[in-house]
């Protein structure tokens, strides 16, 4: 996820007076000549009614939004000679004009100072109210302004540019409004969900309404380990492509959670557009993906992500060119089991095979494949329910999931990956190697469940998990027990190949 950089350039010459932009531009950047005109004038400057050609380079690549304002207005000033080009060098200007001058916030501003430090531009002038945002990056001096007379009295050298230096982030401790202490009995789901989050598994919940399945799947953010400097920057940056960081804050801190409703579009959930934008499955990015009531999704939508939970990455393809996104978040789905939600209790349930199949049939098993662990979530008992608030707390499962973590890390270093989730078929090869009497088990295992090798190979990165759980440098058969009980359940329900 690159920025490009845009090369803004203005000629003024007798003929015509008139303004006239090229460049591949969108209608929010063609209309630019009207604010910029109408700023320029209520910001003082009286120039003379020329023929003003202004371009936008590469012209191949298709502009939008109204961050080039600014550089617009900059180099028809340079093109009056009101300011010398010099003062312009080395420089990258972004902002939105008022029509009286001011400048006004824009989106995406971390990609393109990141952009801009890395083409070895030295400084960069944003609209004030984006400055905190565009300090987050290093390597290029970040300087706020708030109106247009300001900044052209910074480079003529009337002003001093107020230049914002970049601080160290302070990390806040983590507080949750939630926690798993809440949690009423499933044994099986806290467990699973540990495991899932441990090796960035995804993963299902299949049980009938109000056994705690979304409970259980909202209080995942409060087990996973803090964010690396590393995993922040990149949320961030496409955080701010979708101007969703908050005012006066430099990034994001927290592991995201996304849970977009079931009647969510195509392009809302994989992300597109005519100017492709981030998605759903991209503002999640080293969090979460939580998917209620998974079978009220229609099914087209689900298998488009099919690719993207694989390769954790989204490819849109325009005629004026590819854009890629980041996908790499772990995927937790919720859902009944049938229309009415008791199946297959046959006291009360009230679907006939038929429907049970069709109302299963929604999910495909491509989809299905892309999950790693499938749980069930039975009733709670009365018992359970009075017990609640005493389980073990999120802050426990959290060391232990930490713990697992660093093991990962320490594995996977050389190969340049972190989670278990992450590993290929020649890392799994490598990393999850069986004994004698494993290896015997593991192929009864993989003829009794009729696993595809791709279901053999989930299996096994869940059993590394499990092992690195229990701190075990070698996975046991009771590893592959484990792992195996995880897709049990979606043998049961769906049943076939996998």
């Amino acid at each position: 996820m690159k920025g490009i950089l845009v090369s803004v350039e203005a000629d003024v010459s007798s003929g015509l007076p008139g303004v006239a932009m090229v460049g591949s531009l969108s209608p929010a950047v063609k209309e630019a000549q009207d604010r910029v005109r109408t700023a320029l004038k209520n910001s003082g400057f009286q120039l003379l009614a020329k023929k003003i050609t202004v371009n936008l380079s590469p012209a191949n690549i298709r502009k939008d939004g109204t961050g080039y304002d600014v550089a617009i207005a900059l180099a028809i000033l340079c093109g009056y000679g009101v300011i010398d080009g010099e003062a312009l060098s080395d420089t990258v200007f972004v902002g939105e004009l008022g029509l009286d001058g001011e400048i006004k916030p824009v989106n995406g501003v971390m990609p393109i100072v990141e952009c801009a430090a890395d083409s070895g531009f030295r400084r960069c002038f944003l609209p004030a109210a984006n400055v905190k945002e565009g300090t987050a990056i290093r390597g290029i001096r970040i300087a706020g302004v708030s109106t247009l007379r300001e900044l052209v009295e910074c480079l003529d050298g009337t002003r001093e540019p107020a230049y914002c230096e970049w601080e160290e982030e302070v990390w806040e401790e983590e507080t949750y409004p939630v926690d798993f202490r809440e949690v009423s009995g499933q044994l099986l789901l806290r467990r699973a969900t540990e495991v899932a989050v441990a090796g960035m598994h995804n993963i299902l919940y299949v049980g009938a309404a109000g056994t705690g399945k979304t409970m259980v799947a909202r209080r995942i953010p409060t087990i996973m380990p803090s964010m690396t400097m590393e995993e922040a920057l990149e949320v961030s940056k496409i955080y701010s492509i979708c101007g969703l960081i908050p005012s006066g804050q430099t990034m994001i801190h927290r592991r995201p959670f996304r849970s977009p409703h079931h009647a969510v579009t195509a392009q809302a959930l994989i992300g597109g557009g005519r100017i492709p934008r981030p998605g759903e499955i991209s503002l999640s990015s080293h969090g979460v993906l939580f998917l209620d009531e998974l079978t009220e999704f229609p099914s087209h939508i689900l298998d488009l992500m099919r690719q993207p939970l694989e390769e954790k990455r989204v490819t849109v393809a325009r005629v004026g060119g590819s854009y890629e996104f980041p996908a790499d978040c772990m995927l937790a789905a919720a859902m009944n089991p049938c229309k009415c939600g008791f199946y297959p209790d046959r006291t009360r349930c009230r679907c006939t095979e038929s429907q049970v199949r069709q109302y299963l049939g929604k999910i495909s098993k491509p989809f299905l494949d892309r999950i790693d662990i499938c749980v069930e979530a039975a009733p709670v008992t009365y018992t359970e329910m009075q017990g609640g608030g005493e389980g073990e707390s999120s802050a426990r499962i959290r060391e232990r999931v930490e713990r697992a973590r660093r093991i990962q890390l320490e594995r996977l270093r050389p190969i340049g990956k972190h989670f278990n989730a992450q590993m290929k078929r020649a890392e799994i090869r490598d990393y999850c190697a069986l004994g004698v009497r494993e290896e015997s088990y593991m192929e009864q295992i993989y003829e009794r469940m009729h696993l595809s090798p791709r279901g053999c190979e989930r299996l096994l990165k869940v059993a590394r998990t499990i092992a690195d759980l229990e701190g075990s440098p070698k996975i046991k058969k009771a590893h592959l027990s484990e792992a195996a009980g995880y897709r049990s359940l979606e043998e049961k329900l769906w049943g076939g190949k996998q």
